[in-house]
Order: structure tokens, then C-alpha cells, then sequence
């Protein structure tokens, strides 16, 4: 089995059971100012998780893209990685439990399609809690299929519960599958802290809403959202001890290998390094090779892809790189990859320009940092260690090499405590981002969003037609806009926009949408970045005479419901890049 055996596979097997096929989204969510990045292929598709209605219809599959960096420091070992691919099946509001049980142990087991031996399975239900009942149903299923009970596990809500992302909407028990990678017979129990019982799918089962006072209610529409990490389920597929021993990773370790002249396991320190590098420049590549691309900064996924990429070139730097080498990686990325992700060989000159430009700044940082070293007159203390790390990103292991040869200590539990006060504090930042739902479909945010269409066609009309929008973001104060143009714009011009904004406003037009194909759109004159998320069927919202453009909702029914329109802020985003912040208020 290799992983382009098993992306088809996954695509054939569900488009025979009635699925269509949508292609991944963006890396960057579309206006989600709770996520930095597209963390699992259900985000693009809340509001049909909700209720509004698909173009491409009920049964959908796809392989998402997904960045997750909440365990970046968990990155080296066999399993965890920043950037993977997520196999999913969806079914809004049409078949439930059942059915996604029933193909699940048909394309793990049937020889048509993966012919996993049913003996090397095991799976878990929710156990219930209070005013939720356990999932007996899903335990009937299983035990029905041929799982016996003594592998089937109920387990608890912290394993077998998703969501909500925040604290109210769409969430549901899930039962996930586990492989046996213990060699010989599996146990004849289950038991789910056995780590070489490993998980490859998750089925959830969305038949509840969390209220804002902590109640579950039955969902009107009852959704089926699964999870299968491709780089995981091709591991144990393909008998390999970790994710980097497929045919995903082995490229670029052997590029490392001849770049650096280590051997990748020649020991467990040079393991980890390689694979963090491969890791990081894999993810770094993917993010720079979106359509809705950043660039390295000290903000939000600009500060992601910095870190990424810098933390690449420290481990490389270990490994005794000492050119310029990142692009080399990200070269290999797109040649590996792009026969899937066609984006990456279009955007494959502005990969390596951006890997290269943050590469080069990150070397001078690291001559500052050790000027900085050498400024340091005896032994060096936590809080020092820690500057030389978080500053000039010294990894405790270079700064301990150093002091070593200059004959000094350094205080590494005073490191390790200021590093983990510096954890907390990051996590708690994270942790109020994503506070608040994965996605805000309050009466204000509808506003809002609406209200990015009318600046959109306002920016194009002022400006030119060069004008494209580069990313949204919204929450219930205000609108970010980002957006293609190569210079500031002028007071006249900020003006201009927000009183031609405001007059279709006052018009109260008509917002409405049809449904066509993106050729159809095009020719229709639609404008949107956004497209290939929908399919082969897109909704083009049309806001009166002003404004056509493809968009997956939600929106107003009348623009007199916006209120005043009123531009706070125009900004750099990044090069040929800018950024308006608006607010709207009653009128």
C-alpha cells in the first residue's frame, strides 16, 4: 500500500456509496477568527454542518489539508507531524450511524478495497455521563460486523467525545478503529492504554448542539464527520514502525542526510533532528504553497510559519548544515507532492524565495545571539538561557554546547522553568483564541461577512480590477480584509470606497444566490478565491447590481441590515499585500 493507493481507494470506494468529490480547502480558513489554520476537513463545512445546503449535495468526501502545531514539541517521535493529510467522509443530515459504521468495517476489511483482517481490529464507543446516555447503538453495530465484545471499548468523553471547538455548537460521540502493530495475535481485549493498539479512523456521530448554558440538545440535522490521518493509516498499513520510515518522509531524509553527511539513525539525537526538520519543511512548504499563502512574521500564522521554518534551520544547524538549504527541502515537497496539490508547483518560485529570505534572516539573528553569548561573563543562568533561546533562537542543546567549550555551567532547571512560564502563557493565549465556537454564525457575524463582499467589489471598482481578496477575518467587534495591491492607499481612495460601501447600503439591495459551475460563474462575471472548496457546484451571491460572488454564505437577505460602514485602519498585510479593519454601527 502506498499513499497514492490509498488516497484512491478511499475517493473510489466512497464515490460508489453516492459521495462526491470536493477538493481540499485552503490551508488559511475563510473568515474563522477562532482557528489560525485549517485544522481538520470539517472546518470549511460548518455552516452546511448547520443546516445550509451544499452545492456538490448530502454525501460528500475529500482529503483535507491540515496544519496542527498544538503538539509541535511532541514532533521527532513515531507518530506526531505539523502538516498531514485527513481522509473524510461526510454525510449532512443524510445517512447516520449505521451507515458510516457499516463502510467503515467495509473498507478496512473487504480485500476490494484495504483487506485489513477483521482479528487485527478493535474499536471504542462512548461510555455516556450524565443526561447522555452510553452508545449502545454504535456497540450493537460494531458486535453485528464480527467485532467481538471483548474489543470493544467504552471509553469516556476525553476519547470518545467531539466538540464543540468552542463552547457552543454542533458535537456528538465518535467511535474510533484501532490496528494491532504488536506483531502475531492481538489480545484478545482491547485495551485502549495498550500503545500498540493505534487508532486510524474516527467516526463521529453529530446528533447533538451544546447550548450557551451547557445543556445538549437533539440536532435537527444529525451529520457524520470522519477522520483518517493518511500518514498514520499508511504507517501500519504498510508495517513500518513510524511515519517517517514512508514513503512520504524517506526523500527528503536522505536529502538531509547527504546535506548534513550524518546518517539518520546513527543516533537518537540525529533521528530527531532529521525528522523535525523534514516535519517542519514539509508543513512550512504547504503553507507557502497555498493559494491563500502567508509569509513569516511576528503575527498569527505568519509567527507559525516563522517559527517552523526557523526551528528547521536551528535543528539543521545541529545536524552541521551551514548553507542556505531550506529551499533544497521545499524543492523537494513540491516535486513530491504536487501531482496532488497542483498549487505547490504553481507557487513553487515564491516557496523558495520565502524560504530563503527567512533562512537568510535567521542566520544573521544567529550572529547577533552569538555576539549576545559571548558577552556573557560566567556561568549563565535560566532566565539568560532562556533569552538566548526565545530571542535568538538558541536550542538549550547549542547554548549548552557552547558554555561547555568556554568552560561554563548553565542552569538548565532554571531554563526548563522559564520555558515552561513561557508555555503557560502561550497556551493560555491560544486557548483564548480559540475560545468561542470554531465558527461565529451570530446575527453580527452575518453582517459582517456580508458586508466583506460589498468592500470587495467597492476595492475593485476604486482601485482596479487587480484587486483580489487575500483573507477575511471576523469576529463580533469588527472585519479584517486582506487584499492584492501593491501600494498604500490615499485618504481619497479610503474615502471613496467607504461612501460607495455605504450608498449600497442605503439602496437596502437584495442578497441572493444561484447555483452553477465554476466555468458558469466565471462567464457570469462572478468574482472569489474560493472555489475550489465547493466542487463542481458553487453558490454565486449576488448583492443587487453591485456585488456577484462565489461564497458559501451565511449572509443578510437586504444590505439596509448592515448599518453604517466605517473604515478604521489601512495597513500593510505582507508584500503586495494590505489590510483593512472596519466596524459596522447603526445607522
Amino acid at each position: 500500500m502506498n499513499a497514492k493507493d490509498l488516497r484512491e481507494k478511499f475517493i473510489r470506494f466512497f464515490e460508489e456509496k453516492g459521495h462526491k468529490l470536493i477538493p481540499s480547502a485552503s490551508l488559511i480558513p475563510e473568515n474563522d477568527p477562532t482557528v489560525l489554520f485549517t485544522t481538520a476537513g470539517m472546518h470549511p463545512l460548518v455552516p452546511y454542518l448547520l443546516g445550509e445546503r451544499h452545492p456538490a449535495g448530502k454525501r460528500l468526501v475529500n482529503i483535507q489539508k491540515c496544519i496542527r502545531t498544538g503538539d509541535i514539541d511532541e514532533v521527532g517521535d513515531a507518530t506526531h507531524l505539523t502538516f498531514f493529510e485527513m481522509l473524510g467522509n461526510w454525510s449532512l443530515g443524510d445517512y447516520f450511524k449505521e451507515d458510516a459504521i457499516r463502510w467503515s468495517f467495509e473498507f478496512l476489511t473487504d480485500k476490494k478495497w484495504l483487506g485489513i483482517d477483521p482479528q487485527m481490529l478493535a474499536v471504542s464507543v462512548y461510555e455516556g455521563e450524565e443526561g447522555i446516555p452510553s452508545d449502545e447503538e454504535a456497540a450493537k453495530i460494531w458486535h453485528k460486523l464480527g467485532i467481538p465484545k471483548e474489543r470493544i471499548a467504552y471509553l469516556a468523553r476525553e476519547d470518545n467525545w467531539w466538540g464543540p471547538a468552542g463552547e457552543t455548537g454542533p458535537c456528538g460521540p465518535d467511535s474510533e478503529m484501532f490496528y494491532w502493530t504488536g506483531g502475531g495475535k492481538p489480545p484478545k481485549e482491547f485495551d485502549s492504554k495498550d500503545k500498540r493498539w493505534v487508532e486510524i479512523w474516527n467516526d463521529v456521530f453529530m446528533q447533538y448542539n451544546k447550548t450557551k448554558n451547557g445543556r445538549y440538545e437533539s440536532l435537527k440535522q444529525q451529520n457524520i464527520d470522519t477522520d483518517m490521518g493518511l500518514e498514520r493509516t499508511l504507517t501500519v498499513l504498510s508495517s513500518k514502525s513510524t511515519v517517517y520510515d514512508t514513503e512520504l518522509f524517506q526523500p527528503i531524509l536522505k536529502k538531509l542526510e547527504g546535506l548534513s553527511g550524518r546518517k539518520y539513525n546513527e543516533s537518537n539525537e540525529i533521528t530527531k533532528s532529521m525528522r523535525i526538520v523534514a516535519d517542519h519543511l514539509r508543513a512550512a512548504t504547504f503553507i507557502l504553497g497555498d493559494d491563500r499563502a502567508v509569509v513569516p512574521s511576528n503575527k498569527d500564522q505568519g509567527y507559525v510559519l516563522r517559527r517552523l521554518i526557523r526551528r528547521a534551520v536551528r535543528y539543521g544547524y545541529q545536524l552541521g548544515i551551514k548553507n542556505i538549504f531550506c529551499f533544497e527541502i521545499g524543492e523537494m515537497v513540491v516535486k513530491m507532492m504536487s501531482g496532488v496539490y497542483f498549487e505547490l508547483e504553481k507557487n513553487r518560485e515564491f516557496i523558495v524565495n520565502q524560504l530563503n529570505l527567512e533562512e537568510e534572516k535567521f542566520k544573521k539573528t544567529l550572529k547577533n545571539g552569538l555576539k549576545e553569548f559571548k558577552k556573557v561573563t560566567g556561568d549563565i543562568g535560566g532566565e539568560r538561557a532562556f533569552h538566548l533561546y526565545d530571542t535568538y533562537g538558541f536550542p538549550l542543546e547549542m547554548t549548552l554546547e557552547l558554555a561547555r567549550e568556554a568552560g561554563k555551567k548553565v542552569d538548565v532547571s532554571g531554563f526548563k522553568q522559564a520555558f515552561e512560564k513561557h508555555q503557560e502563557t502561550s497556551r493560555a493565549g491560544a486557548e483564548a483564541k480559540f475560545k468561542g465556537g470554531l465558527a461565529d454564525t451570530s446575527e453580527i457575524s452575518t453582517k459582517y461577512h456580508t458586508a466583506t463582499h460589498l468592500l470587495h467589489a467597492a476595492l475593485r471598482k476604486v482601485l482596479g480590477g487587480h484587486v483580489e481578496q487575500r483573507g477575511s477575518n471576523i469576529t463580533a467587534e469588527r472585519m479584517r480584509f486582506d487584499f492584492s495591491h501593491d501600494k498604500k492607499m490615499t485618504v481619497e481612495e479610503i474615502k471613496q470606497v467607504e461612501e460607495l460601501v455605504n450608498r449600497q447600503i442605503g439602496r437596502d439591495l437584495p442578497v441572493y444566490f444561484n447555483e452553477m459551475s465554476p466555468d458558469q460563474a466565471k462567464a457570469a462575471g462572478a468574482i472569489g478565491l474560493f472555489e475550489h472548496k465547493y466542487g463542481d457546484r458553487v453558490k454565486v451571491y449576488n448583492i443587487g447590481d453591485f456585488s456577484r460572488e462565489i461564497c458559501g454564505g451565511p449572509h443578510v437577505e437586504q444590505t439596509g441590515a448592515l448599518g453604517k460602514f466605517k473604515i478604521q485602519k489601512e495597513e500593510a498585510s505582507s508584500a503586495g499585500i494590505r489590510r483593512i479593519k472596519a466596524v459596522l454601527s447603526r445607522a
